[in-house]
Order: structure tokens, then C-alpha cells, then sequence
């Protein structure tokens, strides 16, 4: 039998662009032979519903050079960036035929980031963090200041960038749940996270997503603009994807098409109703119960309930868990199994190796969810309601019941 490397990559794909396909090249090129990625569902961290579904989104991903999609909860995937990769590393230490972790990064240096990683897991870091917040800064500027206290400027230097904040957390992740995952940061090509200015064949994934939104009440040919805006950017695989959503009404998806039921929902919510969901503290739900009662949109809410301690993405996080009905004690606990969304032949070979020693159950239809314990059961009912939901920001609404009758991508 043929001996196998596996490297898993934490990921959106929101959409999967170059920097996802270059991400994707040098993580074979670094030894890998088949490559896992652990993908969000129909909600993003930006707590916003992805452009596309997940089943589109895997079928670009598994197009465009990854083996095997596993599905990162709705709970998870829409979570803080130290949830979101607390449940992701989970899922992969699950699968122990993973030998890699392999993730984009700024400076692209693993000693820098285990330093930064480290520091941030050491209890004391936390007064320090605290006295930084009490000049009045915010909370990434408090952590920032407090490393550079502790370790010197260079090494917080990683808290400035998106990627390697992210990368610390994964980093944290595999120390926190003793993980034998090698990280292997692969450094990062291309246009800023949200940035505006690009290189050659890279463009930021926000600058990609107004480009498609720019196709959609457009009297043109979807893939005609598409091609024209981002074949630059864009797998051809993904150009055909999104360009085909968007003429049958499955792409883009937005927000604002739901928003009054959003506020329908928060409306119907005491103040300690708020209690009950993850990034709730004490005295913070009542600031965010009176931003509810004052104000008629989601951008007012957001403005009234954020200060510099309590950021603007906390407060989405808030909003979006209850509306959704993402409750604390199902996001304070671990993903309790394995979904696969879709895979290739090699993908086969993955799931063939995980099979053998998968510490968690493996779903490949709704069907199996059956066999499995009652939290797992739990997250799934949660999962099906939230893609129902999902189904209202598709410029053609769509019908209940997709969760249950989808079924895996297969090439």
C-alpha cells in the first residue's frame, strides 16, 4: 500500500479564491500527498451567511486541489477566533491519519507564533491584558501591549496581522488538547485580509465578494462579469460555480434579507435571555437588551452596544447566536463528530485511513446522525434549522428540509 501524507487546512472559502489555491499548492509542495480541509457550514465567523452553500463551496474547494471537505459546525464555525480554531483542531485530532496543520500566515514564522501562543496561555498574561484595557485602549490593542511587555516587540508583532492572530490560536489549540499535529504556516501571498490593494493573480477575499455582489441585478450574462471582474482572482471552477448560483437565485446570499426577522427575534428576548449565549457577560446583556430596545436596525444595535472592551465583532457574534439559537453550552463544549461534505478519489483514500481509527463518528448522511448520542443529535437539529434559515438570504428564498435530502459532493 502506498504511504500517505495528510495536511488539513482550517478554512471558509468564502469564496475559494487563488490565495486558497496557491495556500493549497505549497502545502503539497511542503510533503503533503492528500490534503483535508475542515470548512464553515452556511455561516461564516464573519457572522454573516457564506455567499454560496457549503455544498457549492466544497465542490470550488474539492475543484481546485482539496481531497476531503469536513464540515466545521454552525456553532463553531461562526464562534471567536479561539472556538473557531479550538473546534477545528478538534475535529481534526479526531482524525489521527492528519500528521499536518497547515495555515496561512503573515511572517510565516512557527517559532514567533508557538512564543506568542504560549505567553497567551500563561494565566498572568491576563492581569496584564486587564490593566492595558483599563487605560481605555481595545481589547487586540490591550493583548498586543501585553505581550510586547512580556516577550519584546517582535514577538507581538503577530498580533497585528489577521492570519497570524489566527494562526496563534491554532497554535493554542494544539497545546490545549495536546495535539500531535505538526503547524506548518505557509506564508501568505497576495492582498491584505480586507484590504484593496493587490498582487498579480490576488485579490482580498472582501474585495472579491463586492465584485460578485456587483453580478447580481446585473443585466449581463453572471458569468460574463465574473470572468470580466475576477478571472484574475478566481479558479475557473469557482467563476462557474458562483456565475451559476447567481442565475438560478442561490448566490450571493446577504444578511439584509433577513434582518427584520433578526430583529423580530431579539425583540422577543429579555435581558436575561442574553445570558444564555456564548460571549455574554455579566452586565454586557444588559447593555445589549437596551441597544435592541432603542434602536430599528441591526447597524443601530451594533453601534449602541460596542465600546472599545466590547468589539464590534463580539456584538455580531451575540446578535447572530441569538437569533440562531446557538446556546453556551453547546459552544463551550467540543464538535462532536466528523461530517463530510464532500471528497474526490484521494478523498476516498483519506476517509478509508480515518475509518480506522476516528475517535469521533463519521457522518456521511443525515441518516447516520441516528446512531449517535444525543449531543451530536443536538448540534445536527441545530445545523438543519440554521440551513433552513440560511435558505431566506438566497435572492430565490428557498424551502425547509435541504439538510436532511443534500447529499455528500462526489468527483
Amino acid at each position: 500500500m502506498k504511504t500517505i501524507k495528510v495536511a488539513a487546512i482550517i478554512s471558509e472559502y468564502n469564496p475559494f479564491h487563488n490565495g486558497h489555491k496557491y495556500h493549497v499548492e505549497r502545502t503539497r509542495a511542503i510533503g503533503a500527498t492528500h490534503v483535508v480541509a475542515v470548512m464553515s457550514g452556511n455561516f461564516v465567523q464573519r457572522c454573516e451567511p457564506a455567499l454560496i452553500d457549503k455544498r457549492h463551496r466544497a465542490k470550488m474547494a474539492l475543484m481546485s486541489g482539496i481531497d476531503l471537505v469536513i464540515e466545521l459546525p454552525l456553532p463553531w464555525a461562526t464562534a471567536s477566533a479561539e472556538r473557531f480554531a479550538k473546534g477545528a483542531v478538534q475535529i481534526i485530532n479526531a482524525m489521527p491519519a492528519v500528521e499536518i496543520l497547515s495555515f496561512g500566515s503573515e511572517s510565516g514564522d512557527v517559532e514567533r507564533l508557538k512564543n506568542a501562543a504560549e505567553i497567551l496561555l500563561d494565566e498572568t498574561v491576563e492581569e496584564e491584558i486587564l490593566n492595558a484595557l483599563d487605560s481605555g485602549i481595545s481589547y487586540p490593542a490591550a493583548r498586543e501591549r501585553a505581550i510586547a511587555k512580556i516577550a519584546g516587540a517582535k514577538v507581538a508583532s503577530v498580533l497585528k496581522t489577521p492570519n497570524d492572530i489566527l494562526g496563534i490560536e491554532y497554535i493554542k489549540a494544539l497545546i490545549t488538547t495536546d495535539s500531535k499535529l505538526t503547524p506548518m504556516p505557509i506564508e501568505r501571498r497576495g492582498a491584505a485580509h480586507d484590504g484593496k490593494s493587490y498582487e498579480k493573480g490576488f485579490m482580498s477575499a472582501s474585495e472579491i465578494r463586492r465584485a460578485i455582489l456587483s453580478a447580481e441585478n446585473s443585466d449581463r450574462d453572471p458569468k460574463d462579469i465574473l470572468t470580466e471582474k475576477l478571472s484574475e482572482y478566481l479558479p475557473e471552477a469557482s467563476i462557474e460555480i458562483l456565475s451559476d448560483g447567481i442565475k438560478k437565485g442561490e448566490a450571493p446570499c446577504s444578511f439584509s434579507r433577513f434582518e427584520t426577522a433578526v430583529l423580530y427575534a431579539l425583540r422577543r428576548l429579555s435581558a436575561e435571555d442574553y445570558l444564555s449565549f456564548p460571549d455574554v457577560s455579566e452586565g454586557l446583556h444588559n447593555r445589549i437588551y437596551a441597544a435592541v430596545n432603542s434602536s430599528a436596525s441591526l447597524s443601530e444595535i451594533y453601534s449602541r452596544a460596542k465600546t472599545k472592551r466590547y468589539t464590534l465583532s463580539r456584538i455580531r457574534r451575540i446578535v447572530l447566536s441569538a437569533f440562531l439559537g446557538i446556546e453556551r453550552d453547546i459552544a463551550l463544549n467540543e464538535p462532536p463528530y466528523i461530517r463530510v461534505l464532500g471528497l474526490n478519489e484521494r478523498g476516498r483514500e483519506i476517509l478509508r485511513e480515518i475509518r480506522k481509527t476516528a475517535a469521533k463518528p463519521i457522518i456521511m448522511r443525515a441518516a447516520d446522525i441516528k446512531k449517535c448520542d444525543d449531543f451530536s443529535k443536538r448540534v445536527f437539529s441545530l445545523e438543519a434549522a440554521s440551513t433552513d434559515i440560511y435558505a431566506l438570504a438566497k435572492p430565490v428564498k428557498g424551502a425547509c428540509g435541504s439538510e436532511y435530502t443534500d447529499n455528500v459532493v462526489l468527483l
